[in-house]
């Protein structure tokens, strides 16, 4: 038997009150960085079949089950696919970064390895404690890749290349060096976490409604449907598989307006919420591994702001939900636009190219770099709009900012 599944606009989710207003305003930026960054958010997709027969509820009734959620211990498997419409992804961080030559870069860097999980099927091991403690490892073959957060230590390591990256108080806000609120204390680092930022905030641009039941990993599940009530977006739709039991998302599914398969299928194939052992979060170098701390990267990365273009005013955003527009004015400084893909590596220039599309309007000449989910429109003044949005969104958006 399957749930109720009536939807529900944001006015109705939005009678949960005392903060409990749900909604999906940071939806699709929340599932790219997490899945991006690969860290502890756990927004994974269904692993299983079936289609359980579970009580009715409804979608503000699920909402409400994710929210008094409290899972803070689980450990298992996650298989995440992504299909953004990129071409391979091979080699190019190396020619972008220098990782891949000058040894300058650690390939443990989390900012640089963990971009593979932008294109293609991996698979992932979990584990998380609370908030202080997880970690996350990216396995490939015999090679493994590893992020431990251990209270206020950090510590990746890349077997493949037998390099560590090290981050102290990198949790703490008033960690030194660190500007009070650099690293907000409301960023999801569990499960209930990221559900709460996931469905807040919607201001009447989402829908929200129960489309039937899953297995995921062995367990009964709910899908929590979440639909864009906006024209113009990239997004189809978000179906989060909701644990029946513990409101715990175990799935995360984003497919594109424009058809075909999901891009984004991320997903529990075992999951476990039993309290990890405490030494699963240890982690001590090996001997002989090269061991880069990221102060050292920070005080590189100063340097190279310290030489932005004067041009460069910072981003605002354009409109609201899911059809938000981020520019980016003066990021090349005046007449930058895009670089001609002959002064790029090989690599970078192949990738450009395979998806650059040039249009014209009254903001003058740009090329829209598009992928199944996120298009970015760069003008010939170096002006960037970036989106969830059309190719057409961009260049309205850009013809109106004149």
């Amino acid at each position: 038997m399957a749930p109720n599944d009536s939807a529900h606009s944001t006015d109705e989710a939005g009678d949960l009150g005392g903060g409990r207003r749900k909604a999906v305003r940071y939806l699709v930026p929340l599932a790219v960085a997490g899945v991006a960054a690969g860290t502890i958010g756990l927004v994974p997709a269904f692993a299983g079949s079936g289609d359980p027969d579970l009580p009715k509820t409804t979608a503000r009734e699920l909402i409400e089950k994710i929210a008094a959620s409290d899972t803070q211990q689980l450990s298992g498997t996650v298989r995440i696919t992504t299909d953004l419409g990129l071409p391979s992804l091979d080699g190019l961080a190396g020619s972008l970064t220098g990782s891949g030559g000058d040894g300058e870069e650690s390939s443990a860097d989390p900012a640089s390895k963990l971009t593979e999980l932008a294109s293609g099927t991996h698979t992932l091991r979990i584990a998380a404690d609370g908030p202080e403690r997880q970690k996350v490892s990216l396995l490939d073959g015999s090679a493994e890749y590893s992020l431990i957060r251990d209270g206020d230590e950090v510590w990746a390591y890349d077997s493949a290349s037998d390099e560590v990256f090290h981050s102290k108080d990198a949790g703490r806000q008033d960690a030194p060096g660190k500007e009070k609120g650099a690293l907000p204390s409301e960023l999801p680092t569990t499960p209930k976490e990221f559900a709460d930022e996931v469905l807040k905030a919607s201001d009447g641009t989402t829908s929200f409604r129960v489309g039937g039941t899953a297995q995921v990993a062995g367990r009964d599940a709910y899908r929590l449907v979440v639909e864009p009530a906006q024209k113009g977006s990239t997004v189809k739709a978000v179906t989060i598989a909701v644990d029946a039991e513990t409101g715990t998302p175990l799935k995360f599914t984003l497919t594109p307006s424009s058809g075909g398969k999901a891009v984004v299928d991320a997903g529990f194939t075992k999951v476990d919420f039993a309290r990890p052992a405490a030494s699963t979060f240890d982690f001590t170098p090996p001997k002989g591994a090269k061991v880069t701390e990221a102060d050292e990267v920070e005080k590189e990365a100063r340097r190279e702001a310290e030489g932005a273009p004067e041009g460069f005013s910072g981003f605002d955003v354009i409109g609201e939900g899911w059809t938000s527009i981020a520019t980016v004015k003066g990021a090349g400084g005046p007449g930058a636009g895009v670089p001609e893909t002959d002064d790029l590596p090989p690599a970078a220039g192949q990738f450009l190219d395979s998806f650059g599309d040039k249009v014209t309007g009254a903001f003058g000449k740009g090329t829209v770099f598009s992928t199944r989910l996120v298009n970015a429109l760069v003008t010939e003044d170096g002006t960037v709009y970036v989106g969830a949005v059309t190719k057409d969104a961009l260049v309205k958006a850009a013809d109106e900012a004149k």
